[in-house]
């Protein structure tokens, strides 16, 4: 498969870069370009090996730009139901490089997907990410159920939100509101009780509470 070049558009980038606070450098593509881009070769990555597969990823991941990223975790969405859980393990380092919100959350839809579609394995899944040093991997516990409505393990919801329900850190914080927010168009009752049993922040409260 060949690479994927974004070209580099000088009037978006400074103005993306900025909003992710400088941490990152950008070609200057935004959402919609990148996806039409993006598409030939997301289809042609269906036909590569696993191995070739993963490879790319790891390349495009090892990028300075940012649309790299993306790019590289789009790869790894687009052929989710081709991987086993070895493919999912062997991904996990790069959740811990280059890390901001946007790309663990995207990385969480990857890990999301996968254990919807295997029930089975959700839990062994969870432990990867449920207190793990580091708190961008924590935030995919606590969100990692995002959508799943009915289907929500409340026990597996309740160990990650408890793990870091004083941790003093906005984007957990900021997780644990999601999640409860996320819940409670499904199971309102159950998110109100638990509010009401354990001391949130008032980050979380207030994000938990906005549908109920």
């Amino acid at each position: 498969m060949d690479a994927l070049i974004f070209p580099t558009l000088a009037e978006n980038a400074e103005a993306m870069a900025h909003y992710m606070r400088d941490q990152f450098s950008f070609c200057g593509v935004k959402k919609p370009q990148r996806a039409q881009l993006e598409y030939p070769y997301l289809q042609a990555s269906l036909t590569l090996s696993i191995p070739a597969l993963i490879h790319e990823i790891f390349r495009n991941y090892h990028q300075t730009e940012r649309e790299y990223h993306y790019y590289a975790i789009d790869l790894a969405q687009k052929n989710i139901q081709r991987f086993s859980r070895a493919e999912l393990i062997e991904l996990l380092p790069l959740l811990a490089e280059k890390s901001w919100w946007d790309s663990t959350d995207a990385w969480r839809k990857v890990y999301s997907t996968w254990g919807l579609a295997h029930p089975a394995e959700l839990e062994q899944i969870f432990e990867w990410f449920y207190q793990h040093e580091n708190y961008w991997y924590r935030r995919v516990a606590i969100i990692l159920q995002l959508g799943f409505k009915e289907q929500t393990d409340t026990a597996l919801l309740t160990r990650a939100i408890l793990a870091d329900l004083t941790t003093d850190e906005f984007f957990i914080q900021k997780a644990i509101g999601w999640a409860l927010r996320d819940y409670s168009k499904v199971a309102p009752d159950w998110v109100k009780d638990f509010m009401q049993q354990h001391s949130l922040s008032k980050l979380a409260l207030r994000e938990g509470s906005k549908y109920i």
